[in-house]
């Protein structure tokens, strides 16, 4: 199914090159009007090519509507402002597009979607639980795997698990010392994290404990059976647990390259800095400089010999290029990791092959709880995923238990798992990804304004028509669904659920799912304007009923489509 814009901007292109007698086509961009008065589209080509063709934008857009071709598609053309051409579309071209959907395919070809990403997100450290700081990357990249997934990009998504570096040796010391067996069996991970804790208190008391952890550390590295062996535990019990939370949230990846997987492979690419110059000794360390300093210098190597971070993501990046074969690779972080990615891919363009690729690092803002603070981890300052989860599970459960008492027991735990978790996902989604942003329940849960529970509950008035549906034995068989009287609501509706891969592919171009969130609030209120507006299963005129029913199952589809690209899903009564 070809998308309106990608039509009408063929269309367009055809009758201005006949018009003007050259081709103008990368000058003609077709745009979603921003109010319905401004008829369904919008182009601003006149604008554009004012200087290219010599004449004024109104003379221009006179030239163009006056002698524009009669087609299939447009029904009328008007001039606006200085020059806008709003563009009206024919009904009966609506009508027919409309049911395409849901039952063809959207084309993105012109995307050039014959690539392989990797997106890489989450990164939890291992031994410690996930907390409110993991969820953004988490959903985020989720949510752009899959956006580009939806548009036809190979897709492979890594979990890039903090599983190397000091704090092993730390926790082993810990482990050695402090260890409760029994909480152990109980919760491995939260002993763990505890142990840990412990063991910065008491080196504090206790320094030499620092040394014991750098020698446990060094023989983990060297080999050691036993402390590879507890290594290889730790990040067993981790991966179990973070795999709990990444089921509740819908969350699955193709790999856990963790630090670890890279750590025989930095060498070789140390070798290769030095071999092409690009890294030199500077105090003992190997550091890479960058020409007229326009980023700080990049230590690759201490001076003790150990690597960091910016070693381990170049092999990475060699590696993904080598192995994986991918095309391009999307990093999903907080804003306060933009200098480190900005060298990391400096120094990859300056290696060249294969760590030469296309990379982009989307940044993310912090998000900040309210007053309404409910949960906080031990140490008191920060809140735990499954907390967060569980506390949305039990808010929306008690709306249920309220509103709709009759529903089994077993299918209210199931829906209040989805709405709650859906809820935490479109307040987090719905909002400009580089912004900070504030937690309060009250928003994440509201039933009105743009919200994840009014969305669901949209869906379910859907769903609710068609239960009745079945009550009363009423089986649709028009399978028109825009007449020839229809200008109101019910043909505004339909235009926006044209608008759906338009959207999509907005999101993808800017990395920024709240744009389909955007998307989808303004289809659900207007759906919900038209579903207090118009009469469906009560309405005498049986074509004008089955053409209503049939707008109310294609919003529905696009509805559970959008709300998928989020990892949100739906439920057919609340």
């Amino acid at each position: 199914m070809e998308l309106l814009t990608i039509k009408l901007k063929k269309l367009f292109s055809e009758n201005i090159n006949n018009i003007f007698s050259a081709d103008y086509t990368e000058k003609i961009d077709i745009q979603n009007s921003t109010k319905k008065e401004f008829g369904d589209f919008q182009t601003n080509f006149a604008m554009v090519s004012s200087k290219l063709i010599g004449k004024s934008p109104r003379e221009i857009a006179n030239i163009l509507v006056e002698n524009f071709s009669e087609n299939d598609i447009i029904q009328k053309l008007e001039i606006a402002g200085p020059g806008f051409i709003n563009i009206y579309l024919k009904n009966n071209f609506l009508n027919e597009e409309i049911k395409k959907v849901e039952n063809e395919k959207y084309d993105f070809s012109f995307l050039n979607i014959d690539k392989t990403v990797i997106i890489d997100y989450s990164s939890p450290n291992i031994a410690k639980r996930m907390h409110i700081g993991h969820l953004r990357s988490t959903i985020i990249g989720d949510s752009i795997k899959r956006i580009l997934q939806f548009l036809g990009f190979h897709t492979l998504a890594d979990n890039h698990i903090g599983d190397w570096g000091t704090q092993f040796g730390k926790l082993i010391v810990a482990y050695k010392n402090w260890l409760d067996k029994k909480a152990y069996e109980e919760d491995p991970i939260g002993e763990l994290e505890k142990i840990y804790v412990k063991f910065s208190d008491e080196a504090k008391i206790n320094p030499a404990l620092e040394d014991e952890a750098r020698e446990e550390l060094k023989k983990l590295q060297l080999g050691d059976e036993n402390n590879q062996k507890l290594w290889k535990e730790f990040i067993d019990i981790s991966l179990k647990e973070y795999n709990k939370i990444y089921d509740r949230l819908g969350v699955n990846f193709d790999y856990y390259f963790g630090e670890s997987f890279y750590n025989n492979m930095m060498p070789s690419v140390l070798e290769e800095l030095k071999q092409k110059g690009i890294a030199k000794e500077d105090q003992g360390a190997l550091v890479v400089f960058f020409e007229n300093n326009r980023l700080p210098p990049a230590i690759v190597q201490k001076k003790d010999g150990s690597f960091l971070y910016t070693t381990s993501d170049l092999a990475t990046m060699k590696f993904r290029k080598d192995e994986l074969k991918v095309d391009e690779a999307v990093y999903l972080t907080d804003d306060r990791q933009q200098n480190h990615f900005k060298q990391v891919f400096e120094i990859g363009r300056m290696l060249g092959e294969p760590y030469n690729y296309k990379k982009t690092h989307i940044v993310f803002g912090i998000m900040r709880f309210g007053n309404g603070i409910i949960f906080s981890s031990r140490s008191g300052n920060t809140i735990r995923l499954v907390n967060l989860l569980d506390e949305a599970k039990a808010q929306v459960k008690k709306v249920i238990d309220e509103k709709n008492p009759d529903i089994p027991e077993d299918e209210k735990e199931k829906i209040a798992e989805i709405v709650g978790s859906g809820a935490i996902k479109y307040f987090d989604l719905s909002q400009n990804r580089t912004s900070d942003i504030t937690f309060t329940w009250d928003k994440v849960l509201s039933f009105e304004g743009n919200t994840g529970p009014y969305l669901q509950y949209t869906y379910v008035r859907i769903m609710s028509i068609f239960r009745k549906l079945k009550e009363e034995n009423i089986e649709p068989k028009n399978n028109d669904i825009i007449l020839d009287n229809m200008n109101g609501i019910e043909r505004e509706l339909a235009v926006e659920l044209l608008k759906f891969p338009q959207a999509v592919v907005k999101s993808y171009e800017n990395y920024r799912p709240n744009i389909i969130a955007d998307y989808l609030f303004d289809m659900a209120k207007l759906f919900n304007n038209f579903y207090n507006s118009s009469s469906i299963l009560k309405e005498e005129d049986k074509k004008v009923m089955d053409a209503r029913i049939l707008l109310a199952r294609k919003t529905a589809f696009i509805l559970k489509e959008g709300l998928s690209l989020l990892g949100i899903s739906t439920v057919n009564r609340m």
